[in-house]
């Protein structure tokens, strides 16, 4: 799951190297923290957050398919 948001946070970012993605597990869930250049947020959020919504869904489905849950935080 961890790949998955780097791959797509890479993709959209403009300074690929300053992607980062943390993985913390609390209370049985997993919680990813992605950091870009701050430049690169609002294309990584996109307008009116869709494309931070979109790789939330993405994200759910993978946890579902392993039996778990994950939180994606975008800081």
């Amino acid at each position: 799951m961890k790949e998955l948001i780097e791959y797509i946070a890479r993709s959209l970012a403009s300074n690929p190297d300053a992607v980062t993605v943390t993985e913390e597990e609390v209370d049985g869930r997993v919680i990813f923290r992605l950091e870009v250049a701050p430049e690169d947020k609002g294309k990584v959020i996109g307008r009116q957050g869709r494309v931070a919504q979109a790789m939330r869904v993405l994200l759910r489905v993978a946890a579902v398919k392993d039996g778990t849950h994950a939180i994606l935080e975008i800081v």
